[in-house]
């Protein structure tokens, strides 16, 4: 598939998001918190890649995706906090991205204890 198409076709996923979430906050939100980008990249690894190698990359995709959502969680739930407060929308964004970053590192450090390599 060329490049070209799956960045229109994955931009045009975005930008459908964000003009749904202008007219309706829940279904804006609900769509966006469908796991739809993680879908259009194993679809695409799916009809690009082969054998073996396509069921690895997929699996490891999916699994990987899973470990990695834990730690950005708690950011949905900081930002709407701080924005009601009244803190702009840049710090909020910059505490969010902070706060997944080091939620990251320790869910990557308690999971290494596990046996589960996320870095």
């Amino acid at each position: 598939m060329p490049v070209i198409l799956k960045y229109f076709i994955t931009a045009a996923v975005v930008v459908a998001i964000s003009e749904i979430a202008k007219r309706s906050d829940k279904l804006g939100a609900l769509i966006a918190a469908l796991p739809l980008v993680t879908v259009l990249a194993m679809t695409w690894m799916f009809f690009e890649l082969k054998g073996q190698e396509q069921t690895e990359k997929i699996a490891n995709h999916a699994w990987y995706t899973f470990w990695y959502v834990i730690p950005t969680m708690p950011m949905f739930l900081l930002m709407p906090w701080m924005l009601r407060r009244g803190i702009s929308y840049g710090w909020t964004l910059l505490a969010g991205c902070v706060l997944t970053a080091v939620l990251f590192i320790v869910t990557a450090w308690v999971m290494k204890r596990f046996g589960v390599e996320l870095m």
